[in-house]
């Protein structure tokens, strides 16, 4: 015992035991003393999925590039703190990791800090009303989180004063507020979650996060339950030959969009064993329909699915016409309102992007009830003729 205990205390005094776990990311210390042949991230992520972000690791700097919505490719260099900046990238910006104290601008970013552990990061909110998960809202209810929007656009008065590692938000022009609050030194990093056309790549954008707090492995370890759940769901409706069809959505301002075959939600409803009526078309977005055009291909579809109603009675309050459709006269429509969080807020559009194997097993459980007879819906609901 005292040989081993004399070998350990030579190792220390000649420093051969180096102080960082080689097995682990730096997840709330810098750097003290820089080695250059030394690999800071031996937790690493592989994007696999997203076709939004991807990653290149060096060895105290990860190389992040994020696509926008009109195809341009915004790049960031996120440095291990305590080490020394890269050459050669003058026109990137440089966010120093793991970040401390951040903004949040998307209630789809927050399930993502949940997993994470990373909540008590979080100094400011676009919107404190909007949150609905229990920890989100329990962490505002402290009072370290500032709201940092006003009429929907960034309170640079109240960003300079909270000074923020980076401010995390979507844009949606390229001379957004990125640009504006890059000229007051505000770091940003956008996000682009929403535009991945896949289930399982909107999901992996718990990855990106994990790259500004060094928390790889515990998104790897978030997403490979959810690829996992996900892909043994969508196996059991792969063969089947019985596939219902389903009509979604309801008119907003007297015009009806649809999602486009190409869209999130259609891959949902094709892998839930589903007959999506507007599958062949090829937008990854919306279709702005018309009523009648609608009911035109939907009349005598079996199951009407993604609306917001208490009841039906409230819906042909709405408009009388709905009764049109068979899945209403039949009972057959389901509303995404049935999980709310403390503040009315529904948790679908929270959510769902994390965690799709929650709403594909509930879509499943609605088409075809016999393959998970015991599942008790989360996001979904059958719409009650009246309360």
């Amino acid at each position: 015992m005292k040989w081993r205990l004399l070998l350990i205390f030579v190792f220390l005094i000649t420093g051969l035991v180096y102080a960082q776990d080689d097995a682990t990311n730096l997840l709330d210390t810098c750097v003290q003393t820089y080695d250059p042949d030394q690999d800071y991230f031996p937790d690493k992520v592989e994007v696999e999925y997203s076709t939004g972000f991807s990653v290149e690791y060096f060895n105290n700097y990860k190389l992040l590039s994020v696509v926008t919505p009109w195809e341009e490719t915004v790049q960031y260099i996120l440095l291990q703190c305590g080490t020394p900046a890269p050459q050669g990238y003058d026109d990137i910006p440089v966010i120093e990791v793991p970040v401390q104290r951040v903004v949040t601008t998307s209630t789809t970013f927050l399930p993502h800090f949940v997993d994470q552990d990373v909540v008590e990061t979080i100094v400011g909110m676009d919107n404190l009303s909007f949150p609905s998960e229990a920890e989100i809202v329990d962490w505002i209810e402290t009072g370290n989180v500032v709201e940092v929007y006003a009429d929907y656009a960034p309170n640079t008065e109240v960003l300079i004063e909270l000074d923020p590692d980076v401010v995390f938000l979507q844009d949606f022009a390229p001379d957004g507020a990125a640009v504006q609050l890059a000229e007051l030194g505000i770091p940003t990093a956008l996000n682009y979650d929403f535009n991945d056309t896949t289930p399982l790549g909107q999901a992996e954008w718990g990855k990106y996060f994990a790259l500004f707090f060094n928390t790889e492995a515990a998104a790897n370890e978030q997403f490979e339950a959810v690829e996992t759940a996900y892909l043994e769901l969508a196996a059991l409706t792969t063969d089947l030959q019985d596939r219902p069809t389903v009509m979604v959505g309801s008119p907003w301002q007297g015009t009806w969009y649809v999602s486009g075959g190409g869209s999130y939600p259609a891959v949902l409803l094709k892998d839930a064993g589903a007959d999506y009526l507007w599958a062949d078309t090829e937008e990854s977005g919306s279709l702005a329909l018309e009523f009648e055009t609608v009911l035109d291909v939907a009349a005598q579809a079996d199951f009407w699915v993604n609306v917001n109603w208490t009841t039906l009675d409230d819906a042909l309050a709405e408009n009388e016409n709905y009764d049109e459709f068979a899945p209403f006269r039949n009972g057959q429509v389901y509303a995404y309102n049935a999980a709310v969080g403390p503040n009315g807020g529904i948790l679908y559009f929270e959510t769902g992007a994390a965690y799709p194997h929650l709403v594909l097993a509930d879509l499943i459980a609605i088409f075809h009830p016999d393959l998970l007879p015991d599942h008790e819906l989360y996001f979904y609901r059958a719409v009650p003729q009246s309360e």
